[in-house]
């Protein structure tokens, strides 16, 4: 007969998988109302023009006559705050499914209240977006806080799956080379959402020069100003073409650091097998990440392609957080249940190597 804990354990499980799957979907809703020029269909935040539905034209007249609805983008905005919202309620979820085995060894509570704590950050940047009228700074950190989210959903429900199983055991400790590509891939990401806010996506024309030049014009110092006054509408965005070009190219140079970054990872640990094929898939989504980017600069940023580069985004981060779940929970020649098992699953947990 199962257990209280291993039922409750279950269904944690089940949510934060869910947790996971929903946090993708709202990155891809966001991507799409960003793309749709709906970031300002509803001028204020939590409502939409005071309202929790979108009102009609009347009262729209009366409480914003500088901010004239657009029915369509307003949806569009509102079912992004409906789905972020039933986010928040999964996170809090978690939290009361996992009160009563919180003590116990090998729960990862303070996870679950890490998890709490970027969700209501990012719920602020979600008001900040708004409020400040799509500032590309807290656009960029809006994203990052959604890519975090996911990574924390992502964690907890492979660490809430190991504690099911009974494994409590030390991870790997150290790792400086993961570390290192792991920052390069912020950075990449980072630089991804600079692109979109400034809405740099096809500053460079052509690929792989850009403009027909190897290195066009650029002015890095305005296209990386982060002090950049708050209060104009950033709609389209205000620099000039200069400065997006040098933020696109930046981003294309990041994406051969990380190239190399994930290459040498994986000439690092070719010798474990688990650990090589987990990387293997990470360097797939990121060509799949490159493709996708340069036939979006090819073909002009056609609405499905730009929401494929995002997806590609959180595939690219989820391949390479379950490639460093793989080697922190691995041993040389060894294969655990959450990576491709075989029969070493058995003798390496006997043998008290955690999974």
């Amino acid at each position: 007969m199962k257990t209280y804990r291993e039922c409750r354990l279950r269904w944690l499980m089940r949510v934060t998988l869910a947790g996971t799957l929903l946090t993708a979907f709202v990155i891809l809703v966001g991507a799409w109302t960003r793309l749709m020029d709906a970031g300002l269909g509803c001028p204020d935040w939590p409502g939409c023009y005071g309202r929790l539905i979108v009102p009609d034209s009347e009262h729209v007249a009366l409480r914003h006559p500088d901010a004239p609805l657009e029915p369509f983008k307003a949806w569009v905005e509102m079912a992004h705050r409906y789905v972020a919202s039933f986010l928040g309620l999964i996170v809090l979820s978690v939290l009361a499914l996992g009160w009563s085995v919180r003590n116990q060894a090998g729960y990862p509570w303070r996870l679950s209240m890490v998890l709490l704590a970027v969700i209501l950050l990012q719920g602020a940047f979600g008001a900040f977006t708004v409020t400040l009228k799509l500032w590309p700074q807290v656009v960029t950190l809006h994203l990052l806080g959604g890519l975090s989210v996911l990574m924390l959903f992502f964690w907890l429900h492979l660490r809430i799956r190991r504690s099911w199983r009974g494994q409590i055991g030390q991870a790997k400790k150290g790792g400086v080379l993961w570390y290192l590509a792991g920052g390069v891939l912020l950075l990449q990401l980072a630089l991804g959402g600079w692109v979109t806010s400034n809405y740099a996506g096809i500053a460079c024309q052509g690929f792989p020069t850009c403009n027909s030049q190897w290195w066009p014009s650029m002015d890095l110092s305005e296209g990386f100003h982060l002090t950049q006054n708050v209060g104009p509408n950033y709609l389209h965005g205000q620099l000039h073409a200069d400065a997006r070009t040098a933020i696109h190219m930046v981003h294309r140079m990041g994406a051969l650091l990380l190239g190399a970054a994930l290459l040498a990872l994986w000439w690092r640990y070719r010798g474990i097998k688990v650990v090589s094929i987990a990387l293997s898939l990470a360097i797939g989504a990121y060509c799949l990440q490159v493709a996708l980017g340069v036939a979006n600069v090819l073909l002009w940023l056609p609405l499905w392609l730009a929401l494929l580069h995002t997806a590609g985004a959180v595939l690219l981060a989820l391949s390479m957080g379950w490639a460093w779940w793989c080697w922190r929970y691995q041993k040389a020649g060894q294969v655990t249940v959450l990576c491709p098992s075989n029969a070493s699953n058995l003798k390496a947990h006997e043998s008290g190597w955690s999974t």
